[in-house]
């Protein structure tokens, strides 16, 4: 008997909200050494892309060579939303 998992998705009504996000690669965390058991990273420090984007290239970094995965990700993301005030039309003098 398989167990089947149900992921229910809940979509919020539209705001008038605007996400910003950047995302950068910094600093390569693979680590040589895991088949003899050691820790040894290369000390790339942030992820350059070896070809145009849309193409394989572009998911292996030009400095040390590692899928664009052995890279740590950073995400800025800014919020904007837009807020009106209510109008008050009741205040008539």
């Amino acid at each position: 008997m398989r167990k089947r998992q149900v992921v229910v998705r809940r979509e919020e009504p539209a705001r008038s909200t605007t996400t910003i996000r950047s995302v950068r690669y910094g600093e390569c965390q693979r680590n040589h050494a895991a088949s003899t058991g050691g820790y040894v990273v290369d000390g790339c420090r942030e992820f350059m892309a070896s070809g145009d984007e849309g193409t394989s290239a572009a998911l292996t970094c030009a400095a040390c060579g590692c899928h664009r995965n052995f890279h740590r990700k950073e995400i800025e993301a800014e919020v904007v939303s837009e807020c009106s005030s209510p109008h008050n039309s009741s205040n008539t003098t």
